[in-house]
């Protein structure tokens, strides 16, 4: 019995059957998606300029609400506060899951401030685009992979130059990560200042700063557009300047990287 192993044929046929569908995706990608991107993110900051669009910084005087209104009542307060913890009916969780709404019986300050939900749209928007961006380059990562050729002395020219490739991809990808988590940034630190109104809401200095806060939301959001933009640009340039080294890095190896 022989020690060498080999893929069945029929894997082997499906498996360069992913491998050419993988190119075909990300050059689609590279040569359609990107460059529509990027016109698309210029349109949407340059409409940025008119009071219709959710990122002109009209709408932060309008979407702040500093009130702090009395805590929201339920059936179960009429009977007075609890002193022991109520245990979860079968119909008020799933698979352990709590279902039901905040219990603010036992809160030291129960009162209740509203979200900003003018930013938790615009929140939305940029969340989309950065997992949109992400999952992109994830696509032409696994091609720049699968495109690398086997490891062997000699004539790594075009290899480098993938591998640089790659580390520009996975630099964008983390930039869209840290993009993506902007929103759970903002909540925490709104909660903060909403917590000091309701706990000091003589203090008129922390509903400045809620204001302030939610009008930086704003333009933080509008220079997002301006680096997600960015991102596609610089990759759509790389990768074009690059796509014979990428295609076929043990091709001629006289041209440069950039």
């Amino acid at each position: 019995m022989s020690d060498k192993r080999k893929m069945d044929k029929d894997v082997a046929h499906k498996l360069e059957e992913f491998h050419k569908a993988a190119a075909v995706v990300a050059e689609e990608v590279l040569f359609v998606t990107w460059p529509a991107k990027i016109l698309e993110l210029q349109a949407l900051i340059d409409s940025a300029n008119f009071p219709s669009s959710p990122f002109h910084p009209s709408h932060a005087a309008n979407s702040t609400d500093p009130t702090v209104y009395p805590p929201p009542t339920h059936s179960a307060d009429s009977h007075g506060p609890e002193t022991k913890k109520r245990k979860l009916d079968a119909d008020e969780s799933t698979n352990g899951v709590l279902t039901s709404g905040n219990d603010i019986r036992n809160a030291c300050y129960p009162n209740l401030m509203h979200a900003n939900k003018h930013i938790i749209k615009v929140h939305e928007i940029m969340k989309r685009e950065c997992e949109q961006l992400a999952e992109l380059i994830d696509k032409v990562k696994l091609w720049v992979n699968l495109s690398m050729p086997k490891i062997e002395d000699g004539d790594n020219f075009g290899v480098q130059i993938q591998e640089e490739v790659l580390n520009e991809l996975h630099r964008s990808q983390e930039s869209a990560y840290n993009l993506r988590d902007a929103a759970r940034q903002n909540y925490a630190n709104r909660a903060k200042l909403c917590s000091k109104i309701i706990k000091y809401p003589h203090v008129e200095d922390y509903v400045l700063t809620l204001k302030e806060h939610d009008e930086k939301q704003l333009y933080v959001a509008r220079q997002n557009l301006h680096d997600l933009r960015n991102v596609y640009a610089i990759l759509t340039d790389i990768l074009h300047k690059n796509i014979t080294k990428i295609r076929s890095p043990k091709g001629n190896n006289s041209s440069g990287l950039y």
